[in-house]
C-alpha cells in the first residue's frame, strides 16, 4: 500500500510538472521555447498551426507530447534546432496542410548539435527535395522508432552547374532521413514510407519525368552520348529514404533496423566505418548503395526485396580518390528476394543484377578494393529476372580483392556472375 501511495504521489508530481512547463499556458509554442530557455516542454494533445519556424537552442531544451504541429508556410520548415546540446523532440506528430504540402524546407532540421534525441516522431506529408528530418554538422545524435510518410513531390534536378552531367531534368524527389557531416550517430527503428510516388507509367507521362528541361554546350564528362542525344534520363526517381553523406566527416554511423518502403534508393550511403544491419528495404529501384570514399562499412541481416536495379551496390564516386577510397568491407548474411518484381521493373527491364560492383563515374577514380561477400541469399521464385546474380564491372579500374564465399546465388538468365567469384 505504501508504495503504490509513493507511485501515486511520484505520478502527480510528474504530471503537475508537465502542466506547469506546458506550452498552453502561453500565447505559442515559441513563446513558451523563449520563456523557458533549457527546458523541455510539454505539447498537449491538439492542432497548433504555425506559420513560422519553431527554433529550438540551449542545453537540454526540447518538446515533448502528442500534439500535432502544422505548419502552413511552405517558405518554412517546422522545427529548427540550432547549436544544441541534449535537446530532444519526442512524440509530436509534424506535417503540412491540403494543398501547402509541396515545400522545399525540412520538417526538423538540426545544425551543429551534440548529443541531439529525435525520438518516436512523425512527419507526415513534409513533401519536399529536402529530408524531413535533417541532422547536419552534429555529433553523436540519435534518430529512433520515428515514422516519415509521403515526403516525396514532383521536381527538377538541376544539374547544368556540374561539368559531370550539364544537364536539368524532372523527376521525383525527396529524402526521408537525412544525416551529413555529423559522426557517430545512430539512426534506428524507423519507419520511411511513401505512398503517393510511386513509379508508375501514367506518374512518368502525367509529369515529363526524366525528361530534359535545360542542357548546356557540352556533354558532361561522366554523362552517356545516349541520353545525352535523347534528352531523357531513366534516373527520374532521386532521393532516398535514407542518405547519409559526407565521408571522412560522417564516420562510426549505424543504420539498424530501419523499415523503408517504396523509396527511388532505399540506402545512400557516403560515409566510412558504417554499420547497415537488420533493416528492410522493400520497393526501392536501388535496395541500397556504397559509394563516393565509403571506406569499412559492415552490411548485415538485411532484406532486401522487390528491388529493380540493384539491390546492394558498392562502387567508387566523383567524391572518391587516393585518400578517400571504397573498399575494405563486408557484406553477409542479407537475404535479396524478387529482384526485378518491384514497381519501377517496366523501368529498368530484367538485365540488370542483385549484387553491382562497379568501376566508379570518372575514370581515376581508386577502384573498389578488398570486399569480403558471404553468407548471402538471392532468391529467386519463378523465372529470373536479372541477367546474373552478380555483376562485377571490367576495365582498367575492375574491383579488386573481392572474395565470395557460402552464398546462395540463383543464377540469372546467363547465370551466376558476369566473371569468376574468387573466393
Amino acid at each position: 500500500m505504501k508504495v503504490t501511495v509513493l507511485l501515486l504521489a511520484s505520478i502527480l508530481t510528474l504530471s503537475a510538472s508537465a502542466a506547469e512547463l506546458s506550452v498552453s499556458a502561453y500565447p505559442s509554442i515559441q513563446a513558451a521555447l523563449d520563456a523557458n530557455p533549457n527546458r523541455m516542454l510539454f505539447v498537449p494533445a491538439g492542432d497548433y498551426p504555425i506559420t513560422d519556424k519553431i527554433r529550438i537552442r540551449g542545453e537540454r531544451s526540447g518538446l515533448f507530447g502528442p500534439g500535432r504541429i502544422i505548419q502552413q508556410n511552405t517558405e518554412q520548415p517546422i522545427i529548427v534546432i540550432e547549436e544544441a546540446k541534449e535537446a530532444e523532440i519526442r512524440d509530436l506528430t509534424l506535417t503540412r496542410p491540403e494543398g501547402k504540402m509541396e515545400t522545399r524546407q525540412e520538417g526538423i532540421v538540426a545544425i551543429k548539435c551534440r548529443d541531439l534525441v529525435i525520438e518516436n516522431v512523425r512527419v507526415i506529408d513534409n513533401r519536399s527535395p529536402a529530408g524531413s528530418i535533417t541532422v547536419r554538422e552534429s555529433k553523436d545524435c540519435r534518430i529512433s522508432r520515428c515514422l516519415v510518410r509521403n515526403y516525396m513531390r514532383v521536381s527538377i534536378d538541376d544539374r547544368t552547374q556540374s561539368k559531370d552531367w550539364g544537364y536539368a531534368f524532372n523527376c521525383t524527389d525527396g529524402t526521408g532521413i537525412s544525416v551529413s557531416y555529423s559522426p557517430g550517430c545512430l539512426i534506428e527503428g524507423n519507419r520511411v514510407i511513401e505512398d503517393n510516388f510511386v513509379p508508375t507509367p501514367e506518374i512518368k507521362a502525367k509529369h515529363k519525368l526524366g525528361d530534359f528541361v535545360k542542357k548546356n554546350d557540352v556533354k558532361g564528362g561522366v554523362m552517356s552520348q545516349q541520353a545525352w542525344d535523347a534528352n531523357y534520363t531513366d534516373a527520374w526517381q532521386q532521393g532516398s529514404g535514407i542518405v547519409v553523406n559526407a565521408p571522412t566527416v560522417t564516420d562510426l554511423t549505424r543504420v539498424i533496423g530501419n523499415h523503408i518502403e517504396n523509396a527511388a534508393q532505399g540506402i545512400d550511403l557516403h560515409c566510412d566505418h558504417l554499420i547497415v544491419s537488420n533493416n528492410i528495404v522493400t520497393n526501392a529501384f536501388i535496395g541500397m548503395k556504397a559509394m563516393h570514399g565509403s571506406r569499412n562499412v559492415l552490411i548485415t541481416g538485411n532484406q532486401f526485396t522487390r528491388n529493380s536495379l540493384w539491390a546492394i551496390g558498392l562502387m567508387p564516386g566523383a567524391g572518391a580518390n587516393a585518400e578517400n577510397f571504397d573498399g575494405g568491407s563486408i557484406i553477409s548474411n542479407n537475404i535479396i528476394s524478387d529482384f526485378g518484381h518491384g514497381d519501377a521493373h517496366w523501368i529498368w527491364g530484367d538485365e540488370r543484377s542483385p549484387f553491382k560492383f562497379d568501376t566508379g563515374q570518372q575514370p581515376d577514380d581508386p577502384p573498389l578494393t578488398d570486399v569480403i561477400v558471404t553468407g548471402n541469399i538471392v532468391h529467386s521464385i519463378g523465372k529470373p529476372r536479372y541477367k546474373y546474380a552478380v555483376i562485377i564491372a571490367g576495365g582498367p579500374n575492375t574491383p579488386r580483392g573481392m572474395h565470395f564465399s557460402n552464398n546462395l546465388l540463383h543464377p540469372g538468365t546467363q547465370g551466376v556472375a558476369n566473371t569468376e567469384l574468387k573466393p
